[in-house]
């Protein structure tokens, strides 16, 4: 891959520190190393950049390295898209599991030991969703894709514009934060779940009785 080094090079006849190199692209300086290391290629619109602050054309920058990059590219947004319907389809499933958990507790009455095994399918289903979520979360990382429009972008091979306000807000918020940020929407979403259920269960049992 010859492109990492075409990067390292330019940006060292320029004498750029990765930090700088990043500011002038709008990515993060680990994105800038994930490219010259060779772990991640550029998206489109910061070949252009690139090209521009180096003084190249994109070809030179490119070489024989067109035809694989297209490749990774196209098999990122491929997982992406996966990993987008397993995460929303065991999301819902373990929505729908805490409804049919609340059900079992508030209408049939039903102890720890009866409903252990839906407890437990719930937990697995959410375990499932978190896994995926984090492997998504990795490709975007890699991709320095932080804002929904930045992923779309990704997703239709379109230009990826990083330099507008919500992606610079955006890059500003410790990963951590970000890391708390999925877990409260994701208990959020099993907050809404439980009480779908409980209004269900609470229905059910008024109209039964």
């Amino acid at each position: 891959m010859q492109i990492g080094a075409q990067i390292k090079r330019h940006r060292a006849e320029l004498a750029l520190s990765q930090d700088g190199l990043a500011a002038k692209v709008y990515v993060s300086r680990q994105t800038i190393s994930s490219w010259e290391t060779g772990k991640t290629y550029p998206d489109v619109q910061s070949l252009l950049l690139l090209s521009e602050i180096f003084g190249v054309t994109v070809d030179d920058l490119v070489k024989g390295d067109l035809d694989t990059m297209s490749k990774t590219i196209d098999s990122d947004v491929a997982l992406m898209n996966r990993l987008g319907l397993v995460m929303m389809g065991f999301l819902l499933l373990m929505i729908a599991c805490l409804v049919w958990l609340t059900v079992q507790m508030t209408v049939w009455d039903w102890g720890f030991a009866q409903t252990a095994p839906t407890i437990l399918l719930a937990l697995t289903m959410w375990g499932v969703a978190m896994f995926a979520a984090v492997w998504a979360e990795r490709i975007k990382r890699n991709r320095d894709l932080v804002t929904y429009h930045e992923v779309l972008a990704f997703f239709r091979g379109e230009p990826v514009d990083r330099d507008t306000e919500r992606g610079r807000r955006e890059r500003m918020i410790p990963r951590w934060m970000k890391i708390v940020r999925t877990i409260g929407l994701t208990l959020l979403a099993a907050a809404v779940g439980a009480f779908v259920g409980y209004g269900g269960a609470a229905l059910a049992d008024h109209l039964l009785g």
